[in-house]
């Protein structure tokens, strides 16, 4: 049975998708007790048209793309890493571009783009080791340690949260963070694939898409928090998902890890990169997310009174 039926063109270096129209369905998405960017009314007063797309969710449009290219391997030690250019709300039409591998590499550059040409993000896909360094770790080399921090000054890097067990069944709710199921997803998800669905594929079981392993590794975040200032409003900027002895399974149990690996600031945000690394009941490590968690200092309401407590009093 094939994986995927999507209809692929390839035009010069580069495999394109077809055009989609990514489902929203986090308006009911509720963190620290408040609404989130993905709430219409709260997205609004940030500045935005209205509630946004989750970022992992444009992944599943790069997996008939990375499938083509490696077959099995992209489902066993696929890797995305991206950064997020600009938001996506629901309606607009998005599509995925992958290049062909460079020679003597197991990478590709990513792109995904709006009808009108606006970049939605940008990154690297690839399978196995490859010798060449990631989007997001490319990108970490080149931070900036941040400053004067408000919302985040008492997170630490190197800093590691309890062990945590998780898993993802059909019809399981995904909780506050994730208000959906499995099924739900799947019945609106922009590539489907009965590799997902049921037992008729390479490993004998349903597996789980790329874009809802952030959702899986996720999960439980809430139960062990970073000691952030709040509430305030949070996003994904950079999300890295690499399978190292993929794929994950629908039903099964996992533990979950999570460490602070860097800090960094922007004119409007203050950010944590956080490394999970996902185990397998053997105690095999199978898979690994590096999530930069963006926060808007405008959302924290004492910001700038907080600010000039902690920086400016005695300068």
């Amino acid at each position: 049975m094939r994986a995927f039926e999507t209809e692929i063109t390839q035009t010069g270096g580069a495999l394109v998708g077809p055009w989609r129209q990514p489902r929203q369905m986090l308006q009911a998405q509720t963190y620290d007790a408040h609404a989130s960017i993905h709430d219409d009314a709260t997205a609004q007063k940030l500045g935005f048209k209205g509630g946004t797309i989750e970022g992992p969710t444009h992944f599943s449009q790069f997996a008939p793309l990375g499938e083509r290219l490696w077959g099995r391997a992209w489902f066993e030690t696929g890797c995305l890493s991206a950064h997020y250019r600009s938001v996506c709300y629901e309606g607009e039409e998005v599509q995925a571009i992958l290049s062909k591998p460079l020679p003597a590499t197991r990478q590709c550059q990513i792109q995904m783009v709006k009808r009108d040409g606006t970049e939605v993000l940008r990154g690297t896909a690839s399978v196995g080791d490859s010798p060449v360094a990631t989007a997001l770790e490319a990108r970490l080399g080149e931070l900036k340690p941040l400053t004067d921090p408000v919302i985040l000054r008492d997170v630490k890097v190197a800093q590691t949260g309890k062990r945590q067990l998780v898993r993802m069944a059909f019809d399981q709710n995904m909780g506050d963070l994730y208000p959906f199921s499995l099924r739900q997803k799947l019945a609106v998800i922009t590539e489907s694939s009965p590799y997902y669905s049921g037992a008729d594929n390479p490993w004998g079981k349903p597996i789980i898409p790329m874009e809802m392993l952030s959702v899986l590794f996720q999960y439980r975040s809430k139960d062990d928090p970073l000691p952030v200032k709040g509430p305030a409003v949070g996003l994904f900027a950079d999300q890295e998902i690499r399978l190292l002895k993929g794929p994950l399974f629908e039903g099964e149990e996992y533990e979950v890890e999570r460490e602070v690996v860097a800090l960094s600031g922007s004119r409007r945000t203050e950010s944590a990169w956080v490394k999970t690394r996902v185990f397998d009941k053997s105690g095999t490590m199978v898979a690994t997310m590096l999530l930069n968690a963006a926060t808007l200092k405008e959302s924290y309401a004492p910001y700038e009174e907080e600010y000039r407590r902690l920086y400016e009093a005695g300068r």
